[in-house]
Formats: structure tokens, sequence, C-alpha cells
């Protein structure tokens, strides 16, 4: 298939119409039952995506004593290299962990 100079055009319209929404998921906050835990992060299931969230800044190595599996989590942050950076995380009962 040859690259012609329509759809070149197009294929960078539509690069750059996703660009906001990709700035716009960097301060987001994501809600989720906890599938799996290790020592400094864990995975999130918001309803059919699951996004792999790292807690070193807010928990150290130390998520496992705090967050398990099946847990009703809140997590606010940014994403950074395919990881989600937690800043905060909060239960379900409104209880913030790791701080």
């Amino acid at each position: 298939m040859k690259l012609t100079a329509t759809r070149f055009l197009f294929l960078g319209v539509v690069i750059l119409a996703s660009i906001p929404a990709i700035a716009q998921n960097q301060g987001n906050s994501f809600s989720g039952r906890v599938e799996r835990v290790w020592e400094d992060g864990f995975r999130l299931n918001t309803s059919g995506r699951s996004i792999t969230v790292d807690t070193y800044d807010s928990c150290g190595d130390n998520t496992t004593r705090y967050i398990s599996a099946g847990d009703q989590v809140t997590v606010t942050g940014e994403f950074d290299l395919g990881e989600f950076d937690a800043l905060s995380i909060t239960k379900a009962n409104g209880k913030s962990v790791c701080q």
C-alpha cells in the first residue's frame, strides 16, 4: 500500500488530534479493584481496563502492608512510561493509604 500525500496528511491530523487527549490523561484519577499487589505497585482493574500502578513514591517498598488484592481504591497521579505513578491512594472507605 502506497502512502499517498492524502493518507499522510490524514495520519498527521489524527496524530495531532490525539495530543490533547494524551495530555488530559496525565493528571487523572482511576477507581477500581486491585487485582495483584507487589512491594512497590499493584494492578488495578478499572471496569475492563487494567492499569499498572507504581506506588514507590507514596508507599516505598511497603505496598503489600497497606493494599491487598480485592481492595477497591482510587488512585490519582500521572502516566509515566506506561505505568501510572500514584501520587495518592484512597480506599473505598475514604481512608488514604501510604501517607
